[in-house]
């Protein structure tokens, strides 16, 4: 990822609503959810805020959206995620990996699955 790109992510982010979406959407796994569901999640959004900061966020490329029949599906794409992290931590260690080991297991499922951040489908 080049610094324009992880600076309109990070600036996606960098809003309350958008950052509990960004992690509500991470927590829902490559299915997604509901545009509605969302909203729910949120404590009631109104359809105008939340169309508002998931264009936002969709802008940025940290989400996308499919339809499925009357629904819009909004779901995070993990490799846009997983380049943010890489770009903040490219050549953190400078030949001493145990400076990164912290920030490699905060990255841990905590479920234990140890997945790779890859594109959802």
């Amino acid at each position: 990822m080049e610094e324009p790109q992880a600076l309109a992510a990070f600036a996606a982010m960098s809003q309350e609503t958008r950052l509990r979406v960004v992690r509500l959407l991470v927590q829902a796994g490559p299915d997604g959810m509901a545009a509605g569901a969302i909203g729910e999640a949120l404590g009631g959004a109104t359809t105008s805020r939340l169309s508002f900061h998931l264009s936002h966020l969709e802008h940025a490329g940290l989400i996308r959206s499919r339809r499925d029949g009357r629904y819009i599906i909004y779901s995070a794409v993990y490799s846009a995620l997983a380049g943010l992290v890489g770009f903040l931590l490219k050549d953190c260690c400078q030949g001493h990996p145990e400076i990164c080991a912290p920030a490699v297991e905060a990255l841990t499922c905590a479920c234990g699955c140890n997945p790779t951040l890859t594109e959802s489908a």
